[in-house]
């Protein structure tokens, strides 16, 4: 697959065109004044002291005589995502100034969603995306950027930054860092997911401290986004499905040279797009989001991908709504179980022919657009011309999937009135269906206490509740609670709701995004210990046994705890964010 699809890029960069293609794209500024957005930071005689700045810092006059192209890269010593992200950087400028641009390198943050998982830290992760987005925003407005290369690689990082350039709405490609390998435990295969399960594993008795300290030295060997199709992985995957990224973003290894390929003909990929002046939005949009959302029921992608789709088809101005989730899922089938669905990992997906592969069949049946433009300049249909499944152990063909219907499911009922999300590809078929009684948390580390006590068992609902966008605030994954579950062998016994959301590394009959959320009034706040929840996931709905009545009169002596973080720019989030039926955007 890595090699078809750097035959692919190379249709547009081929030997035979890029010397004229370098030339024609260094024409001087002023004939392009038409389109060239940094003219209003660099030309003219008023502008004299703002090039004077560009000078300080050694750019010389060729230099500006060219596109300006911000190179956004979200590297730090903080995420093992981002740890070498600054080798793709480089890459990308090598890219930028073969096709006659000038690349400007800016920073921008990123959080580890692992590292900050379990504490105070993961109210942070959410909300950052639109730290992310708005300082990208700013970065490129107050530079005057003629493009965008994105450098992202880990979890809000991925849609922080799909979401600005499509607000911007000028020229950009996202190049990823790539996957992690899968490291190893056990004598098998594994990744992040693994490690937490052993987690429960352990205080569950099943392992000893030597079998725990085993996986924790073994599960990631390096840097990338975690190997499993956890949220990372999915949001770079669905950008190459959505066309905002070149063929192989998604799949290729972090550790590849393919990867460093990838990343020059991202940079020389953007010049073509200035040049002809495509834009975020005619990239991102209607037809291009549910060739997205195809691919995620057909990948099993993160539930976290929810959100993410909901909030870029915001700033894309396109209407989209969780009904689209049900009605696509309706009719794609789910063709891959990556980890922790399964136990392969996104290099397996790699492999077998990526997400190209995953498209042609999705092409079978006529699920995809294959008219859709994509940042190589060429139509999906063109882009994966001659793509198929090279194992069908890793992607099913579309005649032969895990199940006729996608990955994600979206539940309704009185817990959901607005909606709730469940990673349906990662539920046991025993638990497809369930009723059981509640037990009733109002937070986070209140349940994993429980659950790491041994006070959960068999049957129950664990209900956890004020984690969502507005009473986390921040909206918390609850990868220990699930992943606890699943080490102790209660994923096929035990459902999780929550207001909040799971990591792309839970499984089990795990539902998240529980809209309106117990902090905005919303019924799961109103539910009590022992109440029965039923749970249909093949019918979509979920609802407990609780009469309207019964409803109205816990509602009438509801106090509304009070909120969770008073200060700093967290309180100040809680304030402004949507639900999570809308994606957690920012209220306008």
């Amino acid at each position: 697959m890595i090699s078809q699809i750097f035959d692919l890029v190379e249709i547009s960069y081929s030997s035979s065109n890029a010397s004229s293609y370098i030339i024609e794209s260094h024409i001087k500024r002023e004939e392009k004044v038409n389109i060239m957005r940094s003219d209003n930071v660099i030309k003219g005689a008023e502008r004299a002291p703002n090039r004077s700045l560009f000078y300080a810092m050694g750019y010389t006059e060729e230099e500006l005589s060219r596109p300006l192209i911000g190179v956004i890269c979200a590297h730090s010593e903080i995420v093992p995502g981002h740890i070498h992200l600054d080798k793709i950087a480089e890459a990308v400028k090598a890219g930028i100034r073969m096709a006659g641009g000038t690349p400007v390198l800016m920073p921008a943050i990123g959080v580890c969603d692992g590292i900050a998982m379990g504490h105070v830290g993961m109210k942070y992760s959410l909300a950052s995306r639109e730290l992310i987005a708005d300082s990208v925003e700013t970065m490129t407005m107050a530079h005057g950027m003629d493009g965008l290369v994105l450098i992202p690689n880990c979890d809000k990082i991925v849609p922080g930054m799909v979401m600005a350039a499509v607000r911007l709405d000028i020229p950009a490609v996202v190049c990823s860092g790539g996957p992690m390998l899968p490291g190893s435990y056990d004598g098998q295969h594994a990744s992040l997911s693994k490690l937490f399960e052993a987690v429960g594993a352990y205080k569950a008795g099943m392992i000893d401290e030597c079998k725990l300290h085993e996986c924790e030295t073994g599960a990631c060997p390096g840097c990338g986004s975690c190997a499993g199709m956890y949220t990372a992985n999915s949001m770079n995957c669905l950008c190459e499905a959505i066309g905002i990224a070149l063929p192989g973003n998604g799949t290729i290894p972090a550790v590849s040279n393919k990867r460093i390929m990838l990343a020059k003909h991202a940079g020389m990929a953007i010049m073509n797009l200035v040049e002809k002046n495509i834009t975020a939005r005619q990239i991102v949009n209607k037809t291009s989001l549910l060739n997205a959302l195809a691919c995620d029921m057909a990948l099993g992608c993160s539930s976290n991908s929810v959100l993410h789709l909901l909030a870029i088809a915001n700033e894309a101005g396109v209407d989209f709504d969780l009904e689209l989730f049900n009605t696509t899922s309706d009719r794609v089938p789910n063709l891959c179980h990556l980890a922790p669905a399964g136990h392969t990992h996104i290099v397996d997906l790699d492999n077998a022919g990526g997400i190209p592969a995953v498209q042609a069949e999705l092409l079978k049946k006529n699920l995809i657009d294959k008219n859709a433009l994509t940042v190589t300049g060429k139509t999906v249909g063109e882009n994966i011309q001659g793509a198929y499944i090279k194992d069908e152990t890793n992607i099913r063909p579309i005649d032969n999937p895990y199940s006729e219907t996608g990955g994600i499911q979206i539940l309704w009922g009185n817990i959901a009135p607005n909606g709730s999300v469940v990673k349906r590809s990662a539920v046991a078929p025993e638990m497809l269906k369930h009723s059981g009684p509640a037990r009733v948390f109002n937070s986070e580390d209140e349940a994993i206490n429980a659950i790491y006590n041994g006070k959960i068992v068999d049957g129950d609902v664990v209900v956890i509740r004020y984690e969502g966008p507005v009473g986390g605030p921040g909206m918390r994954e609850m990868l220990n609670p699930t992943s606890a579950l699943a080490g102790m062998k209660l994923d096929k016994t035990v459902a999780l709701i929550t207001d909040g959301r799971f990591s792309g590394a839970s499984r089990g009959a795990s539902i998240g995004h529980v809209s309106p959320e117990a902090a905005c009034d919303g019924p799961i706040g109103l539910i009590e210990e022992g109440d029965i929840i039923t749970i249909d996931i093949p019918a979509a709905s979920i609802n407990a046994k609780i009469t309207d009545e019964e409803f109205a009169k816990r509602k009438a002596k509801y106090v509304k705890p009070e909120p969770n973080i008073k200060t700093g720019w967290l309180a100040r989030y809680a304030k402004l964010v949507d639900s999570a039926d809308k994606g957690a955007i920012m209220k306008q």
